[in-house]
């Protein structure tokens, strides 16, 4: 009894006496560790990540479920690798057995809702609004209200409302989170709890910025200079969504999730990924470690931890704020929940955290992380990614009982990841429907009847074109 008095009077007030929040998930496309100002990127300024990380938990070892986007994504909304789900890499669709954190909150009496970016219904190629037609549009995953792209969007967007297109003009960062915004107000005027969820497609290519968001990067290379740019105008949205918060009345009720869906990318300079090795696409710390944040000023102790902590998490944090049956999830859950953390610093993590991504795998128990560029022919690497975050040197020799160990329980997460990819999760013991292979959505029946109406939107005419070459070189080859 004494212990919990102690604690009572050691924790924050607003701690202890923390509501049912509001929930809000951000999540950037292509940004790697390195670029926030907090973490003292040497041109990128990000003042409003960087109060939104001062007034919040902020994670320096946040990972992205997989290092690519589509992956990852899956494991935001079920809290589960995303090869258990179907979404091997970018571009596979999200199974519709799946059981995710939207339909969840829906059934606790939240109100839903998705803008931005998608990518989980099995479309490739730039974004074009998602369709009510789609069989795994967003609605079809829980959320009430989605006005969404099947892919990466940049300036003035095509988004489907409800699946019905519509052409936006400006950033698509601020077009979101207007969108979004929108929705959160309307929600919180009727008294309903809301859960949104905000998938920008910046700083993902091709990148184009305003012409007063790039100029302060007018002296690096182009491509760096409009990469930037966006990175400015999503920082400025978030500020915007911010104050509408604190506006609403609302802030210190609502629980607002930052991070990337994947490490950084090569060809950006200054570099992306803060001195970590590897980039998108890799399994090294670059091409998953990405920023993470969240904030509920009424449940969350403002501090930097270094806690390893992931998006498969998400799920299983809110199911445990807001006391979610179990029934919630598909079994078996890959996240923890990180509800712990809010009030100070816990012990080691609960569970390992896994990653597949084709033939590369990995697995971070702790400080230590074991990875192979490719399953089948056994070649492991290990790292103390705590003491070496770039990743320097390998100690599969030098701590030979630590290296087996740990490849041993890789190799045992990847054989129940197989299992499950089979469909052993499910009540059918089996994947149905069937699923569909990636296909680019202008090659898809229905899309057909905008082709002629968006072919030379700037957005897509690159893609198209590209791809209608391509299918001319492999006609030619199949006639001969």
């Amino acid at each position: 009894m004494k212990c919990l008095l102690l604690l009572a009077l050691l924790l924050p007030a607003a701690v202890l006496a923390a509501p049912q929040p509001n929930v809000i998930f951000l999540m950037a496309d292509d940004m790697g560790w390195g670029q926030t100002g907090y973490r003292g990127h040497p041109r990128l300024k990000t003042p409003n990540l960087d109060a939104m990380a001062a007034n919040g938990l902020r994670f320096d070892r946040f990972y992205a479920g997989n290092p690519v986007c589509s992956p990852t994504r899956a494991t935001v909304l079920t809290g589960r690798t995303n090869d258990r789900t179907g979404v091997l890499s970018h571009g596979y669709a999200l199974r519709l057995q799946e059981k995710t954190v939207a339909q969840a909150l829906q059934k606790a009496g939240y109100a839903t809702g998705h803008f931005g970016k998608w990518h989980l219904d099995g479309f490739k190629g730039p974004g074009a609004p998602v369709l009510a037609s789609d069989p795994r549009n967003p609605g079809a995953f829980g959320f009430e209200t989605w006005v969404s792209a099947t892919n990466f969007i940049d300036m003035n967007p095509r988004l489907g409302r409800q699946g019905e297109p519509e052409q936006f003009s400006g950033d698509s960062s601020e077009v979101i989170v207007a969108e979004a915004l929108k929705f959160v107000e309307a929600r919180h005027r009727a008294g309903k709890p809301f859960f949104a969820v905000v998938w920008y497609g910046s700083p993902h290519s091709p990148f184009k910025a305003a012409a007063g968001d790039k100029a302060p990067f007018e002296d690096l290379d182009d491509l760096s200079a409009h990469h930037y740019g966006e990175l400015a105008a999503m920082d400025r949205s978030i500020g915007t969504l911010r104050g509408k918060l604190r506006e609403l009345g609302i802030a210190d009720d609502t629980l607002v999730v930052f991070n990337s869906d994947n490490g950084g990318l090569p060809e950006i300079k200054p570099s992306s990924t803060g001195g970590l090795r590897g980039h998108k696409g890799t399994v090294y710390e670059g091409g998953l470690r990405v920023p993470g944040i969240m904030e509920w000023p009424a449940g969350i102790q403002p501090r930097v931890t270094q806690h390893p902590a992931c998006t498969l998490d998400l799920f299983p944090t809110v199911a445990d704020l807001l006391s979610l049956p179990a029934d919630s999830f598909v079994q078996p859950l890959d996240g923890v929940s990180l509800k712990p953390l809010f009030a100070g610093e816990e012990g080691s993590r609960e569970k390992p955290i896994p990653f597949r991504y084709g033939a590369k795998a990995a697995l971070i128990d702790g400080r230590h992380k074991i990875l192979t560029q490719d399953l089948a022919k056994g070649v492991f690497e290990l790292y103390d990614v705590e003491a070496d975050p770039a990743e320097t040197n390998d100690l599969s020799t030098e701590q030979p009982e630590l290296f087996s160990r740990l490849k041993a329980a890789l190799l045992m997460v990847n054989e129940g990841i197989e299992a499950s990819f089979a469909g052993r999760d499910y009540p059918e013991g089996r994947v149905a429907p069937a699923d569909p292979e990636p296909a680019f959505w202008y090659e898809a029946d229905l899309y057909k009847p905008w082709l002629e109406e968006w072919k030379n939107d700037w957005n897509y005419a690159s893609y198209m074109n590209r791809q209608a070459g391509a299918g001319k070189v492999k006609k030619k080859k199949t006639e001969r």
